[in-house]
């Protein structure tokens, strides 16, 4: 896929373009600590209950799991961890 980046400014295409760079890795390294945190937590959650996070989406999502805040903060940190690694995804697609 390819993606055309327009940056109306007087400054330029080397200076424009180390600008964007250091952006994107900076994102990545982001979503890099986001995943590696999410993990964790969902590792942790998985351990205590022995069940894995994608069964926990799954009976969260049917109303098994509502109740308990516990459950709660696991699912969020699964959709944090999914939405984290499909970023992180895109990031290390990006070729400049």
């Amino acid at each position: 896929m390819d993606l055309t980046l327009e940056i109306d400014t007087n400054y330029s295409l080397q200076e424009a373009s180390e600008v964007v760079r250091s952006a994107l890795e900076h994102e990545k390294h982001l979503a890099k600590y986001k995943v590696h945190r999410y993990s964790m937590i969902c590792d942790e959650f998985e351990d205590q209950y022995d069940l894995i996070s994608t069964e926990l989406i799954q009976k969260f999502e049917t109303g098994e799991y509502i109740d308990d805040d516990k459950f709660f903060e696991w699912y969020a940190a699964k959709k944090g961890l999914d939405h984290w690694k499909k970023k992180l995804t895109v990031l290390n697609a990006v070729r400049l």
